[in-house]
């Protein structure tokens, strides 16, 4: 179970919703309460717990109402992995096109992908600590560790600290202070005795050199040598070769091409600055530090427990009852081939088998060409739950435009904000834009919130191309100003080239 989903009650689900979206109270209701079922079944005995399957929804409304927000934003809350799919992008089984058990791999994919940001977060600090020590073997090699030959991958330490202090070739006075660089060990020759001072020496030079490598560990914390040049090992990317298995589905085979060695990239050398450097090295240290398989385990499970699909256009795969020809029979065939996944069966994917029983299946559409009861029955048993989304008002779209976090008209002065242009909207001039918006859909095609960006590019089009001369101005968005700049908008009634 994710953390912190126990304690979110329906009600503090839908506040969560509401800073977000605007309306459909019914929808939030919906969401919640499967949500708070889902925490509740954890909770139940194993026995138990197998018997009880997810109550998946269909929101029924047209576009721009929220319905994909709704999804997408409740994932976020309960930190489940989530993808949205269109119906339309597949095709039966035997036809050229996606395969439906691919949204499961790609819920996987998510899955694993959040999973290893979770555990990259716990590790940073000693990846961080590591990719240092790694950086400075890098810049100096045989100090601190262990001697490298002579230009392999090393760094001249005179004319690092020389670029430190100012100094230059053409100086004569040494640029760097003697005790900065290693001395030579003096070793005695064959069939000569170690003398006190040569056995003493080793012991101070090793001191020289941690006081050497403590320095450049200063000065690259301090940045001072992001622009250095260092040579680290990468993995080249992969040939053309795998074109051959173009349009074969490995996954299903169990086979992830990447762990292929002849598909897996070759080993090779690059010179790059120390800040590229560091990127290369802490993404092989975080690899390092973190247990793949571990991993994939608990992004499994998490997708099994918690993953939520959102299914949008199912309308569009809807066959109208007493309508034939081959693109019914295909429709109908996309319907059957989603059915055993949204009732519960195993797919194969690279990183292990998973079982599709528990995951959330929410579907959405606009159903103008058809009804939820056009969907085959077998499928419309699947969905127990139906929301009707309502047609966005003048009123909601007022309040779209200011009141959830990150808000259009919020957005629109932070962007302007970057010029130095500040935007200031009275509250006739919303109000004025919330009644055209929803005039234009009620006279065309109704795209709901969508809408709304129409109207604001338009009103803006002016400021936002003449901005960079508009630097250090406040630019007044009146009720005046919006009827003047959108009255083509008002009058015109061919309205087909503002529609999105």
């Amino acid at each position: 179970m994710s953390e912190g989903l126990e304690k979110l009650t329906p009600k503090q689900i839908v506040e969560e919703l509401d800073k977000y979206i605007i309306g459909q109270d019914n929808a939030k209701k919906a969401v919640a309460i499967a949500l708070r079922n889902r925490m509740r079944r954890q909770m139940l005995a194993p026995e138990m717990r197998e018997e009880i399957s997810p109550k998946n929804i269909i929101m029924i409304g047209p576009t721009g109402v929220g319905k994909t927000e709704i999804a997408r934003r409740l994932s976020k809350l309960v930190h489940a992995p989530f993808i949205k799919v269109e119906a339309t992008k597949y095709t039966e089984v035997g036809y050229v096109g996606r395969d439906v058990e691919s949204m499961i791999r790609d819920l996987m994919t998510v899955a694993v992908s959040m999973v290893k940001k979770e555990m990259e977060d716990d590790v940073q600090a000693e990846a961080e600590l590591r990719t240092e020590d790694a950086i400075l073997d890098l810049l100096l090699p045989g100090v601190g560790n262990k001697a490298k030959p002579a230009g392999d991958g090393g760094i001249n330490l005179g004319s690092i600290f020389a670029g430190m202090t100012g100094g230059n070739a053409g100086k004569s006075e040494p640029a760097a202070k003697a005790d900065d660089v290693p001395p030579v060990i003096n070793l005695p020759g064959p069939g000569e005795e170690l003398t006190e001072a040569q056995a003493e020496q080793p012991a101070a030079d090793s001191g020289k050199k941690s006081s050497t490598r403590e320095k450049f560990r200063h000065m690259l914390r301090d940045g001072k040598l992001e622009n250095k040049e260092v040579e680290v090992t990468v993995t080249a990317a992969p040939s053309g070769g795998m074109d051959m298995f173009s349009g074969m589905n490995l996954e299903d085979m169990g086979i992830n091409i990447a762990a292929i060695p002849m598909f897996g990239g070759k080993k090779k050398k690059r010179k790059v600055t120390v800040g590229r450097a560091r990127e290369i090295l802490m993404a092989d240290e975080l690899d390092k530090l973190i247990d793949q398989e571990r991993v994939n385990e608990i992004a499994r499970d998490r997708a099994q427990q918690m993953g939520i699909i959102f299914i949008d256009e199912i309308d569009k795969i809807a066959t109208k009852e007493g309508r034939g020809g081959s693109g019914e029979v295909s429709r109908e065939g996309v319907q059957r081939d989603i059915l055993p996944i949204v009732e519960g069966s195993k797919v194969n994917t690279k990183y292990g088998m998973v079982d599709t029983s528990h995951i959330l299946f929410i579907a959405a559409g606009a159903f103008h060409m058809s009804k939820p009861s056009d969907l085959i029955p077998e499928l419309q048993g699947r969905f127990p739950l139906r929301v009707e989304l309502e047609d966005l008002t003048a009123e909601d779209f007022e309040r779209i435009l200011t009141q959830p976090k990150n808000a259009l008209i919020d957005q629109y002065v932070a962007l302007l904000g970057t010029e130095e242009v500040e935007l200031d909207f009275a509250h006739e001039a919303i109000v004025r834009m919330s009644e055209i918006a929803g005039d234009v859909n009620s006279r065309t095609e109704n795209i709901g919130a969508r809408r709304l960006h129409t109207v604001l590019e338009l009103l803006l089009e002016d400021v936002s191309f003449n901005a960079p001369d508009l630097k250090g101005r406040t630019i007044k968005i009146t009720k005046e100003y919006v009827d003047e700049r959108l009255k083509n908008v008002q009058e015109d009634q061919d309205l087909s080239r503002y529609i999105l």
